[in-house]
């Protein structure tokens, strides 16, 4: 009913910035939050940063100053950008939404993730 489809990642040499995007779409009725999270090898999936449908946002303490998310709720969209990347941010970025469908409530949504490689 939901489907959340991310784009934008890719190879970047540490330094170099990328632009995630996430665009959900079905039976949508409201977007709460939307957010992005990361696995990266052996490790839990973590959040990196959510943004309300009301502009607020939070980051991960290892990503603030370098990362910022945004959204276009017109578009029922999200977008990451990730600047000054480290090897260590090397991951699947995975899309989140928490989505109400009228009738059905609200429910946790994800994306297909998307492989972010930090590397020389």
């Amino acid at each position: 009913q939901v489907q959340l489809v991310e784009s934008g990642g890719g190879l970047v040499q540490p330094g170099g910035s990328l632009r995630l995007s996430c665009a959900a779409s079905g039976s949508i009725f409201s977007i709460n939050i939307m957010g992005w999270y990361r696995q990266a090898p052996g490790k839990q999936r973590e959040l990196v940063a959510d943004i309300t449908s009301g502009g607020g946002t939070r980051y991960a303490d290892s990503v603030k100053g370098r990362f910022t998310i945004s959204r276009t709720n017109a578009k029922n969209t999200v977008y990451l950008q990730m600047n000054s990347l480290k090897p260590e941010d090397t991951a699947v970025y995975y899309c989140a939404a928490t989505v109400t469908i009228l009738g059905q409530g609200s429910h946790n949504y994800w994306g297909q993730g998307t492989q972010v490689t930090v590397s020389s």
